[in-house]
């Protein structure tokens, strides 16, 4: 019986983890769940799966599900704040933690669970993003295995044999490998006039043709942003510099990533569009379980499709080249900066073809430090959201 925590119940990702879960309950059993403010899903949660420990954003949240939970007979202990998020991730009782909190609010609990030694199924892609090397040494140190959950990812992991069970805990790469080729969708723009981008609205940018995401993840991905922090992601991952590394767009989104040899030969992980796959394969790994998702029926495909990515259309996914080539804290500059910029569209303070320009006046504009503790990350990342909140304000005045 494996006991997991899932950081980010109540996302999409926290909800596939849990519909895998509930499809073995010999074979897994929950040990705690968190949520930021999502109190009711929740609690429907804590009911279905009972585990000993849920967290959530504030001390209203806590009293909330508290009371929801007595009301349902659970005695579900509840607790909130980032020093309960890393201790359930940390627990001694716990063998994995699904890490997909969004955004830099997981990078706390991700490296406690990393320090702590734990199975880390990683779908919090800011905890490398932000903190790489950090990271990475906090998982060689404690010896942590470390599975990607991003699709990409995954895929990538599933063609590099070499590695054997686990992403290295340093930057090494698979003897032969010549190039790693992320694919992506495109998003819901990808034929759109450059010229229209302008007008875009927050309900057209979260209407992703394939996959079905939160509202910032689908903004990452009508800007591309999502894919160049995947590219940072891979170069922690897979020990592959910026010029191995190419994005590659598939519109079907049924190749999930591929790496390129030096022999010719090229590996690629294919399935239909569905994150229950390569939760599955993390969960169970070096096993195969039941997903719930659909066999790949490649006469119903017919076609696939790809294209160079256009940096012209994606600028946010030239950035993030851009950071990842400068090192240091670059990346966190770049992560925070998107952050508060897309939150903005979203809120309708600033226009879609904003979000690049706060980006980049923010990573131009603020010095790149050396990222040696999580204490000057975290600087550097308050400092982005402070730039980039003025930046804004600017743009609005």
């Amino acid at each position: 019986m494996q006991r997991i925590t899932v950081l980010g119940a109540t996302g999409s990702i926290g909800v596939s983890t849990l519909d895998v879960v509930a499809r073995h309950p010999g074979r897994y059993a929950v040990y705690a769940l968190s949520a930021h403010s999502r109190v009711e899903e929740l609690a429907a949660q804590c009911v279905q799966f009972r585990p000993a420990r849920a967290v959530v954003g504030t001390a209203a949240a806590a009293d909330r599900l508290a009371a929801l939970l007595r009301a349902a007979g659970v005695k579900t202990e509840v607790e909130w704040g980032e020093q309960a998020l890393c201790s359930i991730a940390s627990a001694p009782e716990v063998d994995s933690v699904m890490a997909a909190i969004v955004g830099a609010a997981g990078l706390a609990p991700t490296l406690a669970a990393a320090r702590a030694g734990k199975k880390i199924l990683l779908a919090n892609k800011e905890a490398l993003v932000m903190s790489g090397q950090l990271f990475m040494d906090a998982v060689r140190e404690s010896g942590a295995v470390l599975l990607p959950i991003d699709s990409e990812h995954n895929a990538i992991f599933q063609s590099m044999p070499q590695f054997g069970g686990r992403v290295p805990a340093v930057r090494e790469q698979a003897a032969g490998v010549a190039k790693i080729l992320l694919t992506a969708s495109g998003g819901p723009f990808l034929t759109r006039d450059v010229a229209t981008l302008d007008a875009v609205t927050p309900e057209q940018a979260c209407k992703h043709p394939n996959w079905s995401m939160g509202r910032k993840i689908s903004v990452d991905s009508a800007t591309m942003m999502n894919k160049g922090l995947e590219v940072i992601e891979a170069h922690w991952l897979f020990g592959a510099p910026a010029d191995q590394i190419e994005v590659v767009i598939h519109p079907q989104s049924v190749i999930h990533s591929m790496v390129s040899y030096v022999d010719g030969s090229v590996l690629a992980q294919l399935g239909n569009p569905d994150m229950r796959t390569p939760i599955a394969h993390a969960l169970a790994y070096p096993e195969r379980i039941a997903s719930g998702v659909a066999q790949l029926d490649l006469t119903q495909i017919a076609t696939l499709q790809f294209e160079q990515p256009d940096f012209t259309r994606f600028p946010c996914l030239a950035l993030a080249f851009d950071a990842l080539r400068a090192g240091g804290t670059a990346p966190a500059l770049l992560n925070a900066a998107n952050e508060v910029a897309v939150q903005a569209f979203l809120d309708r303070k600033i226009g879609f073809r904003q979000i690049d320009r706060v980006i980049a006046q923010v990573v131009d504009t603020l010095p790149h430090g050396d990222a040696h503790s999580i204490d000057a990350v975290l600087a550097q990342d308050a400092a982005a959201r402070a730039a980039a909140e003025a930046c804004i304000a600017g743009l609005a005045a």
